[in-house]
């Protein structure tokens, strides 16, 4: 995968201005850091963040006959069906900060009916149980993910600035958790949460079928991310993958949203490792294995609200941030600018004089 470098000129000239605002340094915190990320990673000190496209990807899962979830499977389509209709969190929050919702099927286990605002990406209806043998076939993996490339690529002919990760999928807590114990090895115990709120009973339901498929897919995961993804993973997660690596080789922001969004991302960072430069940590997902994925891709979090629903809700509300962040870096002015003493390079300088 051609990854660009992170521009580190433009990283250079924009921590050099962050130094010379009317403000002492560092007093504006992660913002600052978010201004100087952006322009690293856009080549731009003041970036367009007009066109901001998340992409919600919808899949089934065969996992959920496992009794992973609180919902049945159903409402994956019926979800699906909300957010063309506009009822969805992710519209509401959409329609506030101004984003486009792209909404795309890659294996949801339903008729869904023709709508201009879905695109049918359909690798197959929905996976087969990670608890008794891989998830889908790599070939199908790779598909997913190429169609989460097409999707960016299609979205430049309406203009795309910022792209942020959003998912659905009834059981898809429970097979990201596995491929993140499979890209990591870490234990499902650390890694495993309640997803939809499942009660104790569900929990250690999850953590057996996330048990029971890393013992059965052992051989697959061991030949690397892409295998491991076809394994015990999920089309939603491949073709957000496939929108992640796409968007960095396209030198743009990305917003990660929650746990699924996370392990996608994971997944992304061992097939490309050049994209964690372009990755944006929206929020830290309530989700018990969320920390570990962030700390894993060396990600530190804009937002902790306790978040969980997915969609691409936390990658949606971190948007003022880079807004913020952009507008603070361009338009504040400079100690030379507005005619306000450095006090800190007045004593340097008052230092060397006397010296």
């Amino acid at each position: 995968m051609n990854i660009p470098p992170i521009d580190e000129n433009a990283r250079q000239q924009a921590r050099q201005r962050q130094d010379r605002l009317t403000k002492p340094a560092g007093s504006l915190g992660r913002l600052e850091q978010l201004s100087v990320d952006l322009a690293g990673i856009t080549g731009r000190l003041s970036p367009p963040l007009e066109h901001r496209v998340v992409f919600t990807l919808a899949a089934d899962h065969g996992v959920a006959a496992e009794g992973v979830s609180a919902y049945p499977r159903e409402v994956t389509a019926q979800m699906v069906l909300n957010f063309l209709a506009g009822g969805g969190a992710v519209n509401v929050l959409a329609r506030l900060f101004g984003a486009r919702v792209v909404v795309a099927d890659l294996g949801v286990d339903a008729d869904l009916p023709n709508h201009p605002q879905l695109r049918s990406m359909r690798v197959r209806r929905g996976t087969d149980s990670i608890t008794r043998g891989p998830a889908m076939s790599v070939e199908e993996a790779q598909q997913a993910i190429e169609h989460g490339r097409q999707l960016v690529l299609d979205e430049f002919e309406h203009g795309l600035d910022v792209a942020l990760t959003g998912d659905m999928g009834i059981g898809n807590t429970t097979t990201s958790a596995a491929l993140i114990c499979a890209l990591t090895q870490l234990d499902p115990k650390d890694v495993v949460g309640r997803g939809t709120g499942v009660d104790h009973a569900g929990l250690e339901r999850k953590r057996d079928a996330v048990r029971k498929a890393l013992e059965v897919n052992a051989e697959r995961i061991g030949r690397g991310p892409v295998d491991a993804l076809a394994a015990v993973g999920g089309l939603e997660i491949a073709g957000l993958a496939g929108v992640i690596i796409e968007s960095a080789s396209q030198r743009k922001p990305l917003l990660i949203d929650g746990f699924i969004s996370g392990a996608a991302a994971l997944a992304a960072a061992r097939i490309a490792p050049g994209v964690t430069g372009y990755m944006i940590a929206s929020h830290r997902s309530q989700e018990l294995g969320h920390a570990a994925v962030l700390e894993q891709l060396g990600l530190k979090p804009l937002l902790d609200l306790d978040l969980r629903l997915g969609e691409g809700t936390g990658a949606l509300l971190a948007l003022p941030l880079l807004d913020a962040a952009v507008r603070i870096l361009n338009e504040m002015a400079t100690f030379d600018e507005a005619g306000v003493s450095d006090r800190e390079r007045e004593a340097a300088h008052n230092s060397r004089t006397t010296e």
